[in-house]
């Protein structure tokens, strides 16, 4: 597994995820024209054991316009397609070895502008997601935490030096360099982070639930 499982990936819900990709990509041996990549998605706010297992389906159109499969071209887009699939709750969070399809396929690419695209965001959005980044990587213990990570400003349609800009904007962000360390103001929310976590958390499960009837 990468060392991307040691960072926290927020959703624009709320939920803090753990996402550990096995590389390489491989192609599909089921015979479907598609390379396929396995992970692990866990939840920060989750009792040990509950994760979703994940195959991530690299469908033809989508692999033309990555220059290569290796993680320094895959991965950004890789994460957030795993992050949009949490968004949009087709992803459970259980304790079973089922691993799940996730279609990595055009959806997530805008053809007409060639650039990836998973939704429109807000530098009130983008603020919001980078306090819940340091908040949550901070209380895994991290002293400080990089904010210039491509697959955030990918996920947020923006830039890492855009990212930086809403950063130094926030005053629960003591910013310098591309880093920013948590203030005491921000920890003091932590009630509120993990509420909206859990929130976002218990949505996802009613969902599911509706949908086994």
């Amino acid at each position: 597994m990468d060392s991307k499982a040691n960072q926290v990936y927020v959703t624009r819900s709320g939920l803090p995820l753990r996402v550990a990709l096995d590389w390489p990509f491989h192609r599909s041996h089921s015979g479907a024209d598609f390379h396929v990549l396995h992970g692990a998605v866990s939840l920060e706010n989750s009792d040990a054991g509950a994760h979703a297992l994940v195959a991530l389906q690299l469908t033809v159109t989508v692999r033309e316009v990555l220059p290569s499969l290796e993680p320094d071209d895959a991965e950004a887009p890789a994460i957030n397609t795993v992050r949009k699939a949490v968004d949009r709750k087709e992803l459970e969070f259980l304790k079973t070895p089922k691993r799940v399809p996730v279609p990595f396929n055009s959806r997530a690419y805008d053809f007409k502008r060639n650039r990836w695209a998973f939704g429109e965001a807000s530098d009130e959005e983008r603020a919001a997601l980078l306090l819940r980044k340091v908040f949550w990587e901070t209380k895994r213990g991290a002293s400080r935490v990089y904010l210039c990570d491509l697959a955030d400003a990918q996920y947020l349609d923006t830039t890492p030096e855009h990212l930086m800009v809403v950063a130094r904007g926030l005053p629960e962000l003591r910013v310098s360099g591309e880093y920013a360390e948590a203030s005491p103001e921000l920890m003091a929310r932590g009630n509120e982070m993990e509420e909206q976590a859990r929130m976002a958390r218990e949505e996802l499960e009613k969902k599911h639930a509706f949908e086994r009837g």
